[in-house]
């Protein structure tokens, strides 16, 4: 694996211009919402229609798919890495641990976008963001969940 030359503003731009349906979800989206948390890795959930266009927008930034598109189709996941790593979600839904199905069209729909210097970055709204940390429910994720919560309540004050 060699280096590069990696730009998280340039990252999130060649995303948006591909026009791919890529939600940032994961720890980076709470420090995208100024969550102080910390996180080495990219987590997106992207329609599976759109691999091709993912991989092509993030090609320049040396980023290699661990799987073919249709192998990823099929395991509903895969990964980008150089020095960088990016987790790829591309199932169409997945469950809670509680058994509450998520679906991707549905938090696309609630999607909310955060401009980031010249870029946009789209992420679930925040409820839809706790459902998604309520797949995995490691104990990192109640934490994120109870900081989400709180900046809801902030929001609303």
């Amino acid at each position: 694996m060699r280096g590069s030359a990696f730009d998280e503003i340039s990252f999130f731009s060649a995303i948006e211009a591909s026009g791919a349906r890529a939600l940032l979800i994961g720890r980076r989206a709470l420090v995208v919402l100024g969550l102080p948390v910390l996180t080495a890795d990219y987590d997106f959930w992207l329609h599976s229609e759109d691999i091709e266009k993912l991989n092509g927008a993030t090609r320049p930034f040396d980023l290699e798919p661990n799987r073919n598109p249709d192998d990823a189709r099929r395991v509903g996941r895969y990964v980008l890495e150089n020095d960088e790593h990016v987790d790829v979600l591309v199932s169409g839904a997945r469950t809670t641990v509680d058994g509450f199905e998520v679906r991707f069209d549905d938090l696309w729909s609630r999607r909310t976008s955060v401009d980031i210097g010249t870029a946009e970055v789209f992420i679930p709204a925040i409820d839809d963001l706790i459902l998604t940390k309520r797949i995995a429910a490691r104990p990192k994720d109640a934490e994120d969940i109870r900081l989400l919560e709180r900046l809801k309540e902030v929001r609303d004050e």
